[in-house]
């Protein structure tokens, strides 16, 4: 499906815009500074063109030594504003580049992890690397060179209509609006598609690389490699051709820019010809206005180029907003009841993700401190989502999910978080030491809490047998491991974390029958401390389980009890 836009590049300009806030003043700085810079550059080349027209014989009333004095002072007076504008714009853009990603960071833990579901990884990198640092061109080169065009083309048409003559003011005008406004918009127009088109591409080819390198165990092993490699390839041509054909939009631009640069500069010195044989214009003053216009066309010619940059920018501040304005599936509850779990109710509960389609149909259940029930059925009956439900990832459709006789929807979500935590079907372990993923439940923790953790999760005297024990390494993506300690150092952060009910989703799924002995040995010696809800598809599984629910099409049956 072809990606657009869903804001207009003004929307998106000034959304962006609005991020400056507090940093305003820098801005203004850097504009004063570009502008003012500018001016002096020019005024080199003006009070050269003075000293022109007083060896000709103008009655300028300048000294020799005056005008030699202000042409270096100018030019001097240029390197150090141009050096406090670009120093400005630079400090506004990536003071703004480390703003947006912690606000984009801060929207990915809202969106977490319901909405994230969909969402492709790889797209999401590069939003936070190479969408965050295109918007660097907009901040840095966009805002200032707008407004010190602006600035500067309307001071040398002021200039040259008192100084020069009106005539020569006018066409000089005219050359400003035709590159500086009129062309920009037909440019961007051209490059919109290109640009939104490239944006697409470039994170749909990240995401499937990225998934490449992930995966890239299993593609060996199914001697696939030639084939995902044929597929790199394609999707890597697919982005060249994008990439190629936003670069001939560009140089086409600024073919057609110089192309009417070199025409308004003609113009102009057709003009001045014209006023100096009609003796409205003198050699020297025409000289003068000649030179002021020739070497003023650098700011409009930065705004002609803009668009080329632009329709990326565009594209790329788009889906940064679009993340930022996304809603969550559910709203955080701040200042909910609070509780200490001792039951758990789940009446009647439906919940569909889209309409008709319903996942969960009038599901009941109850767990009790100190038991454990099982959730048994095939694939695709709705035990996750219930287990999401329970940790209000997503919002129920119908029924009450009572903790202590307290609705889910109530309770303050920091403290639901705090009673209750959930073991995955895979464990992620993050390229840091074992300890280092322990303590993401407790930061705080001594070495003694983490090993106790781990002997109740049976994985303790394997991580010894590790060359640094707790300070391994587990590598990227937990590689380092099998997944069956994967599991279990995921169950040791979870009953490290201390929460009274703990979720499991298939937590031996991955697993051989000896570990997963070994986890279920460890549950059973963990439930008269806290309740444990265990979901599964093995019949096996459910053997250590005080009572047993068999979920088939949304609905859960209450089975036996053991024991």
């Amino acid at each position: 499906m072809k990606e657009k836009l869903r804001r207009s590049g003004l929307k998106i300009m000034a959304s962006l815009i609005v991020l400056v806030g507090s940093l305003a003043y820098v801005m203004l700085v850097a504009v004063l500074g570009g502008s003012v810079g500018f001016v002096a550059a020019m005024g080199v080349t003006v009070f050269g063109a003075f000293g022109i027209a007083k060896a000709l014989g103008e009655a300028v009333s300048m000294s020799w030594g005056l005008i030699i004095g202000l042409t270096v002072g100018l030019g001097a007076l240029r390197g150090v504003l141009r050096y406090v504008e670009q120093y400005c714009n630079h400090y506004i853009a990536f003071r703004l580049l480390a703003v947006l990603r912690d606000k984009i960071f801060g929207a990915l833990r809202v969106l977490c992890p319901a909405k994230l579901e969909t969402k492709k990884k790889g797209g999401i990198i590069a939003m936070i690397t190479s969408d965050i640092e295109t918007l660097e061109v907009f901040y840095a080169h966009t805002i200032s060179p707008v407004c010190i065009a602006v600035i500067v083309s309307l001071a040398v048409f002021l200039f040259v209509g008192f100084v020069v003559g009106w005539y020569l003011a006018l066409v000089a005008l005219l050359g400003y609006l035709t590159i500086g406004v009129i062309l920009p918009p037909v440019y961007s127009s051209r490059m919109k598609a290109g640009g939104v088109k490239y944006r697409a591409q470039f994170s749909s080819f990240n995401a499937y690389f990225l998934d490449s390198i992930k995966g890239v165990k299993d593609i060996v092993l199914n001697n696939a490699g030639k084939e995902r490699e044929r597929e790199v390839d394609r999707r890597s041509q697919e982005l060249l051709d994008v990439t190629k054909g936003v670069k001939h939009q560009i140089a086409r631009s600024s073919a057609f820019t110089e192309m009417f640069v070199s025409i308004f500069t003609i113009a102009a010195l057709a003009v001045g010809i014209v006023l100096v044989l009609n003796d409205l214009l003198s050699i020297g003053a025409m000289i003068v206005g000649i030179v002021t216009v020739f070497g003023s066309f650098g700011p409009v010619l930065a705004i002609s180029a803009l668009p080329g940059n632009l329709t990326q920018t565009f594209a790329s501040g788009d889906r940064v907003l679009n993340l930022l304005e996304e809603k969550p599936a559910v709203t955080p509850v701040k200042n909910g009841k609070k509780i200490v779990y001792d039951h758990l109710n789940v009446e009647h509960v439906g919940f569909s993700y889209e309409e008709n389609a319903p996942v969960l149909q009038d599901a009941c259940m109850h767990a009790e401190k100190g038991e454990i029930v099982g959730i048994v059925g095939a694939s695709g009956c709705g035990k996750s989502t219930l287990l999401k439900l329970l940790l209000r990832f997503w919002e129920k459709k119908e029924g009450a999910i009572l903790y202590n006789g307290v609705d889910v929807d109530d309770v303050d979500s920091d403290n639901l978080l705090d009673n209750v935590t959930m073991v995955s079907q895979s464990t992620y372990l993050f390229d840091e030491s074992i300890a280092d993923n322990l303590r993401i439940a407790k930061p705080d923790a001594t070495q003694e809490e983490l090993e106790t953790a781990c002997r109740m999760a049976s994985v303790h005297d394997f991580i010894m047998t590790l060359p640094e024990g707790y300070e391994t390494r587990v590598g990227a993506m937990g590689d380092n491991l099998s997944a069956g300690e994967k599991q279990r150092i995921g169950l040791a952060r979870a009953f490290f974390k201390g929460s009274e009910l703990i979720l499991l989703d298939e937590p031996t799924s991955n697993v051989d029958s000896i570990n997963e002995g070994i986890i279920l040995r460890s549950l059973a010696e963990q439930k008269k401390k806290r309740s444990i809800i265990l979901v599964s598809h093995r019949e096996s599984t459910m053997a250590i389980a005080d009572r047993i629910y068999h979920a088939e099409k949304g609905r859960l049956t209450e089975e036996h009890a053991n024991g």
